[in-house]
């Protein structure tokens, strides 16, 4: 899996959310979002209704500290996902592959 992350056009808004679209294999898995300084934060995958938030009590899902636990670079350096964000991504699509091929 090869997986890919771009920044949406961000509001005018001082102190607004930062969004971006995550992509694994050109095709977009999720919506990854976080406030304007990195701490609050957390993802929607398409397909599911609820979000995500990583200061989360549940242990299913992996506590990302701040932002910058989950994206690297930015600014002047190419923006990617950290490598433990990929390893997080990629559970949470085996996850739900097994989940479908069950289902169907």
């Amino acid at each position: 899996m090869k997986f890919r992350v771009e920044h949406r056009q961000r509001s005018a808004e001082s102190f607004s959310a930062h969004y971006y679209d995550i992509y694994c294999d050109d095709r977009l898995i999720a919506e990854y979002w976080h406030d304007y300084r990195g701490d609050d934060h957390g993802i929607r995958f398409l397909g599911r209704e609820r979000s995500y938030p990583f200061r989360s009590s549940e242990e299913d899902y992996p506590l990302f500290g701040r932002a910058k636990d989950f994206l690297e670079g930015g600014g002047p350096e190419p923006l990617t996902l950290s490598k433990r964000a990929i390893a997080y991504l990629e559970k949470e699509l085996d996850r739900a592959d097994e989940s479908s091929s069950r289902s169907g």
